[in-house]
């Protein structure tokens, strides 16, 4: 009666093990990234970019559902995994520097960065300030001395409001030459796209968006990048645009793209997402396909990329009390 009983229990527990091992298989493969907007912004490129990498290196065995959630330029989606889905193993969801700027400002409600845990970033991006192939500027330093003369007479744009990163990047570029940001016309409108087209068409003079987002307008002769605001120049189609910094405005903007999952998931399942990104992020393979999107290494994953977020926000926050966004 012993043996028979030892035999089941050693049968169930191999029946358990088998189902455990079932549950890890299932549970990678219905893998999901919220991108907290419409299709074809940052945040779809970023959901894509761990999607694609992922399923194309072999660490996932089927595609990565990418769900679009727009809505108060990220709060919507913070929300809905802090009071939803805060313990869901397999959702990872797009954010950006933008979202820490948000989280600064207090855009996301009561909820602070404490409320999820950041995973980690798989590249970064660098604002850039730009003007059409006609403008009258071919530096930093020329458009800077007309600004001086009467900042309100040259109309900037991007995507995002007063307070957004793209004018928090055209406030610092203006702050750098001590111009004061409120004095700026800033026109905003609804992503990067729209801002370039309006550059394009006349209707403002000058952009601050991002370098990935340039690479066709540089190939076709339509745009002149006046600076990078990274802190050395990058190679490839960007090596002849200087940045900011050796032109004497120090000013710098890096704008990573990365993840965050619910605060209440394992440490377990968090580790394990921290090894599959730290592994895509390692993989040659995928290090062309991150170039070939215009963005550039990061390696931040983990406590250390955790740590990195919640100090880039308390900068921004610092920032947005000496421009009176906040008090």
């Amino acid at each position: 009666m012993t043996l028979i009983r030892s035999l089941r229990h050693c049968a169930a527990l191999t029946l358990l093990g088998s189902a455990l091992i079932s549950g890890q298989s299932l549970a990678a493969e219905k893998t999901e990234c919220i991108a907290p907007a419409k299709p074809g912004g940052g945040y779809d490129l970023t959901c894509r970019l761990a999607a694609n990498g992922l399923l194309e290196t072999g660490l996932l065995d089927r595609p990565m559902v990418v769900t679009y959630m727009p809505g108060g330029i990220g709060a919507v989606a913070y929300n809905h995994v802090v009071g939803v889905r805060s313990d869901d193993e397999n959702l990872i969801v797009a954010a950006s520097t933008g979202a820490a700027v948000n989280l600064a400002l207090g855009k996301f409600g009561r909820f602070g960065p404490d409320q999820v845990r950041w995973v980690g970033a798989l590249g970064v991006d660098y604002g850039a300030v730009v003007v059409s192939a006609d403008a009258p500027w071919h530096n930093l330093d020329e458009l800077l001395q007309d600004m001086k003369k009467n900042p309100g007479s040259i109309p900037f744009g991007a995507g995002g409001t007063v307070g957004s990163q793209d004018w928090m990047k055209a406030a610092l570029v203006a702050k750098s030459a001590d111009i004061a940001p409120r004095n700026l016309r800033y026109v905003a409108f609804e992503g990067g796209g729209e801002a370039l087209a309006a550059l394009l068409g006349g209707h403002i003079k000058v952009f601050t968006g991002d370098l990935s987002e340039l690479q066709s307008q540089l190939e076709g002769g339509k745009i002149r990048v006046l600076a990078a605001l990274s802190d050395e120049r990058q190679e490839g189609p960007y090596a002849d645009i200087p940045t900011a910094k050796e032109q004497g405005y120090d000013v710098t903007w890096p704008i990573w793209r990365g993840y965050y999952m619910g605060k209440d998931v394992s440490d377990e399942q968090y580790q394990a997402w921290v090894d599959r990104l730290t592994e895509l992020d390692d993989n040659p393979e995928f290090a062309k396909m991150r170039a070939d999107r215009g963005l550039f290494p990061m390696h931040k994953f983990g406590p250390e990329f955790d740590q990195y977020v919640k100090s880039q926000i308390q900068q921004f926050k610092d920032l947005a009390t000496e421009v009176g966004l906040t008090k």
